[in-house]
């Protein structure tokens, strides 16, 4: 084994040499041979070596989906994987107990809204704005329906220990013994549309003025609204208003209890249908109860008018709080249950949601060595960048990475931009993830560095993609300097680069502590890439290294 300190102050010496001569160069494999022209200086000489790997995929099992960032809602029928629907189901507490509804309250309307993530692109001089849909994805109808939900959600897990949160997951079960009843989750039915599709207009919300002429009161950004008015006139009017005194409307439990939520229902039609993100943290997402009352107006100066009547309008505002979770339900069409883990397969199958992942064994295989023998790839690394080799003759990784090829040869649509790898078996971002400071506008678009985006024909958006590079330079940094573990690697689909809080896999016998990150679980994209036994030789996958080391 090699002096760890004496290397490691010769490896930040030669970086920060090279980082000085190259300043403002990003693009490693463009150094000469001569990197300082100095009679005194060091020379050095930028080579490459590749790597293999073995690729397979992996189907997921149901993946824990409460506690998520956001929530998908909506229908995806892949060209290549087949269906999947994602339905919601959600906790509720009003803002307020112990309410005082006035004296003869009357119901007006029960209204949910849920706004989408959107974004306004323009302004006209009324102040209405112009919006742009953000990850709304088809325009396809959807059957929607919403009931009350009558399964009571549980925060803690009594078989845990004593302050375990309640895991739920992708197909409805709590642990792989208990599980969510349909029928429980479709009590009353409140409301039910047949061809939904989401809407980039504004919302504007009207009043009626003092001569009963409607005016616009307030513009709200595109949201999923609807009127729950049904299943009867009387419906909310005796859930709520006949409640005031009753111990269910005084505190969150009594509440969970009494009102246990909302299931929103997802079916394609015709196997078509969108899907979208659920902006559930915005302040305009509630169930908002509008009602009129009647408030004795007294003036203590003015006894005459004690029995003077006016109508009030108020509100009942009740939000989506405590457990929230995704139910999918997948009807894939791929099976990768015969994947070979040994010697890898010919493709990689990728599907965000409850799908399908890749796993990645490095340097798995044979190079030729320096005297033509072919031994052991990851041995040949290790002893090629530092066993039994002099300080003197440390080389110096600059550049590694792996090209992930998409197969053009089969119907792709709408491929995702992006895709994640991870460290499969502690369940965590590798070290390229965490120092790469690369931004954009949004962090959807951020770690280009280490997480390139997809290159698609002629660079169009909605081209045809081409390939997916991502570098592990630090990582195999790590492997060399601190001993790390060659761990295998995860590749996912992923929606938002920064969503890589892992969330747990139900049940998964071959990997107990398996995860996958909360990106990937609310992604309804997928892809299908070139293994390492594809028929494409140039498209296999492989580790390519740029390194640099002193000349003779």
């Amino acid at each position: 084994m090699f002096k760890s300190s004496n290397r490691v102050s010769l490896y930040l010496v030669l970086c920060l040499t090279l980082i000085f001569a190259q300043s403002c160069e990003t693009d490693f494999t463009s150094l000469d041979s001569d990197v300082i022209n100095s009679n005194n200086a060091i020379n050095f000489e930028t080579n490459s070596i590749e790597y293999p790997i073995v690729t397979h995929s992996k189907i997921v099992d149901p993946v824990q989906s409460n506690n998520l960032p956001s929530f998908l809602l909506g229908y995806n029928n892949h060209a290549i994987y087949g269906e999947s629907t994602s339905s919601f189901v959600g906790q509720m507490v009003p803002d307020q107990y112990s309410p005082d509804f006035g004296d003869n309250a009357v119901l007006d309307s029960v209204i949910l809204t849920i706004p989408y993530f959107s974004r306004g692109i323009e302004t006209s001089d009324e102040d209405d704005i112009t919006y742009e849909l953000d990850s709304v994805y088809g325009g396809s109808p959807i059957k929607l329906s919403i009931y009350r939900n009558n399964f009571f959600l549980r925060s803690f897990d009594p078989y845990g220990e004593f302050d375990d949160s309640q895991k739920y997951y992708s197909n409805g079960s709590l642990s792989d013994l208990e599980s969510i009843s349909q029928g429980q989750l479709e009590g009353e039915l409140l409301f039910e549309i047949n061809d939904f599709v989401a809407s980039a207009n504004q919302i504007n919300l009207t009043e009626l003025d003092t001569l009963d002429v409607p005016f616009v009161s307030q513009k709200i950004a595109p949201a999923l609204r609807f009127r729950l008015d049904t299943p009867n006139d009387n419906y909310w009017q005796n859930l709520i208003f006949e409640n005031e005194d009753d111990p269910v409307l005084l505190s969150e439990n009594n509440f969970k209890e009494f009102f246990r939520g909302l299931y929103i229902k997802v079916e394609g039609i015709n196997s078509e249908g969108s899907m979208m993100l659920l902006n559930l943290a915005s302040t305009n997402t509630n169930l908002t109860i509008h009602y009129t009352s009647d408030t004795p107006i007294t003036d203590e100066t003015d006894t005459s008018n004690e029995d003077d009547i006016t109508s009030y309008q108020n509100d009942y505002v009740i939000n989506f709080s405590g457990v929230l979770l995704n139910i999918f339900d997948n009807n894939f069409s791929v099976d990768v249950s015969n994947s070979d883990e040994v010697n890898g397969d010919e493709n990689i199958y990728l599907k965000g949601g409850e799908g399908y992942i890749g796993v990645i064994d490095l340097f798995n295989g044979t190079v030729e060595n320096e005297m033509g023998d072919q031994v052991d790839a990851f041995d040949h690394f290790k002893s090629f960048f530092y066993d039994d080799i002099s300080d003197s003759s440390l080389k110096l990784i600059n550049e590694a990475y792996i090209e992930f090829y998409v197969n053009q040869d089969l119907n792709l649509e709408n491929e995702p931009d992006r895709i994640f790898v991870y460290n499969y078996e502690q369940n965590m971002s590798l070290i390229d993830y965490f120092i790469d400071q690369s931004v954009s506008s949004t962090t959807i678009n951020a770690k280009i560095n280490h997480l390139q985006p997809l290159q698609r024909v002629d660079d169009d958006p909605e081209g045809q993609g081409i390939k997916y590079k991502i570098r592990i330079t630090e990582h195999l940094n790590n492997i060399i300097l601190q001993d790390s573990t060659n761990a295998r690697l995860g590749l996912g689909i992923i929606n938002d680069i920064a969503a890589t809080s892992f969330f747990s896999i139900l049940n998964d016998d071959d990997d107990d502590d398996l995860q996958l990150a909360s990106g990937t679980i609310l992604s309804h994209k997928g892809t299908v890439l070139h293994g390492n036994q594809s028929q494409q030789e140039d498209k296999r996958p492989k580790i390519k290294i740029y390194y640099t080391e002193p000349e003779d």
